[in-house]
């Protein structure tokens, strides 16, 4: 049984999305089956024109019931004060049904993420959505520290134990470097073979 992964994001500027392509597309190389999706846009386009965001792109919206196809989560958002943005928030709202029957239990998810400075909010963004994970029963699954890249203080590199991150600036001017791009690479191997390895024993 091949197991199944699902890189869920949501992105207002491009920053997570261009983590969430590279995370789908190593994890791909694991031998897992992945797909690509989007939280569910709450902003109108009026609104999002007046925040410059960039165009959402032709990803597929992820529904609530979605979730149970998949054996694990990689979910990227960026931070807003420390959490999750209310997109985010308003679709883990709306798996009330799925708790009540109990239908994520034994599931596996990681977070990443992107925030405009160095101390922006990326370790709390992780701890802060781990409750959502701890209440259905899924097991949140910590990088730690495999990416060498995560303690080179040479240069300014987003990411932490809790998940791979990048750092925008505060005009979003900054893109995703090749050193947090291997962070959320490392992040993706090790996801998809911790996922891989757990539904081979629960198969077998």
């Amino acid at each position: 049984m091949v197991a199944k992964i699902a890189v869920i994001f949501y992105s207002t500027y491009g920053h997570v999305r261009t983590l969430a392509e590279a995370i789908a597309a190593e994890a791909k190389t694991t031998g897992v089956e992945v797909d690509l999706l989007q939280f569910p846009e709450i902003l109108t386009e009026e609104i999002r024109g007046k925040m410059h965001a960039a165009p959402r792109g032709d990803y597929p919206d992820v529904k609530p019931d979605d979730l149970t196809r998949y054996d694990g989560f990689l979910m990227g958002f960026p931070t807003r004060y420390g959490r999750a943005p209310a997109a985010v928030s308003a679709f883990f709202d709306a798996t009330g049904g799925l708790w009540a029957k109990g239908a994520l239990i034994g599931k596996f998810a990681s977070v990443f993420t992107s925030t405009a400075s160095q101390h922006g909010g990326q370790e709390t963004t992780a701890l802060t959505t781990v409750p959502f994970f701890a209440h259905h029963g899924i097991t949140f699954v910590s990088p730690g520290y495999a990416a060498a890249d995560l303690t080179d203080i040479n240069e300014i590199v987003g990411g932490s134990a809790y998940g791979a991150a990048g750092i925008a600036c505060g005009d979003g001017s900054r893109g995703i470097s090749e050193k947090e791009l291997n962070i959320a690479r490392n992040q993706a191997t090790y996801f998809a073979n911790t996922v891989k390895t757990f539904v081979a024993g629960k198969t077998a």
